[in-house]
């Protein structure tokens, strides 16, 4: 990999100023878009302009369904473009694990406040047992938030997760596995008609063999795949790709004859060039792939 430098500031320009972006979603019937691509800790900062800082929020808009998956920060943007629609909204929103950078923005979700609106928020329970409503709940108590979860004024309907659940949502389908046993953490892949999408966002080098036997049956033959890198445990980031692990996620939708990859949930100190290259080094092993970045979108149909 060439060596790291820094570019120019750029002018930032939200997701949420985008109009040909809901004209998109308007026209194609299976959409991804991409409103936070961070793990760990929002990331605000010139150098993270073209990818974006919020941490990890994905919206899939399937036969006029709403579907959310995980909730930090960029969750707020999205709220906020939902505001544009004709209200009432019925929306599902899926957590891949309760960490803070998975839930952060929940309490800032516009639409939540809204009484008209109707919210199925679903998730597996916490490695202490803590179910996805209790992890909602307490992130909103003080001293960590001034105004408790009972403010929300939407219809809030919460679904306990377990692995090897199915959700169906008229002729939408759900399929649900865990990924990660360390974590927790659960994967989702998303099915109409003959096309499918996958969210795998907790991939690790470290993972079981029941771990990666699930991981290759939610994934195999997807339309699109969501996933991430993956690093070395305890080793502190220096722009150096000695403990960043593109692999595991091109091994996996090579092996899955997945149509296309997107690595997302990018670590907070990985700036825009250091992306860059690393677009380039995981196109000349998967064409097919490409880096998230705030504001993508990307029609599955």
């Amino acid at each position: 990999m060439s060596n790291f430098k820094l570019s120019p500031p750029q002018k930032y320009v939200s997701p949420e100023t985008f109009p040909q972006l809901l004209s998109l979603s308007q026209r194609s019937d299976f959409v991804v878009q991409f409103w936070g691509v961070r793990g760990l800790i929002p990331t605000p900062s010139r150098h993270t302009i073209r990818y974006g800082g919020n941490t990890a929020c994905v919206e899939m808009q399937v036969a006029g369904k709403h579907l959310v998956f995980d909730g930090g920060t960029g969750l707020r943007l999205l709220g906020k473009s939902w505001l544009q629609l004709q209200s009432p909204l019925k929306a599902h929103l899926f957590f891949t694990n309760s960490q803070s950078n998975r839930i952060q923005g929940f309490p800032f979700f516009a639409p939540a406040f809204l009484s008209e609106n109707c919210l199925h928020i679903y998730g597996t329970a916490a490695l202490n047992g803590a179910s996805i409503k209790q992890c909602l709940y307490d992130q909103m108590l003080q001293p960590h938030f001034p105004y408790p979860l009972q403010v929300m004024q939407s219809q809030l309907h919460f679904h306990n997760l377990t692995s090897g659940k199915v959700v169906k949502i008229d002729d939408v389908t759900i399929t649900t596995a865990i990924i990660n046993h360390d974590q927790k953490s659960i994967g989702y892949k998303v099915s109409w008609k003959e096309y499918s999408v996958a969210y795998i966002t907790d991939l690790s080098k470290m993972a079981n063999e029941v771990d990666r036997k699930c991981i290759g049956q939610l994934i195999k033959g997807v339309d699109l795949l969501i996933a991430n890198a993956t690093y070395a445990p305890g080793v502190v980031r220096n722009h150096n790709n000695s403990d960043f692990h593109w692999d595991t996620a091109v091994d996996l939708a090579t092996t899955a004859k997945v149509k296309q990859l997107v690595i997302s949930h990018h670590h907070p100190d990985d700036y825009d060039d250091f992306l860059d290259q690393v677009q380039i080094d995981v196109k000349s092993v998967f064409p097919k792939a490409l880096l998230a970045k705030e504001g993508l979108v990307l029609p599955v149909v």
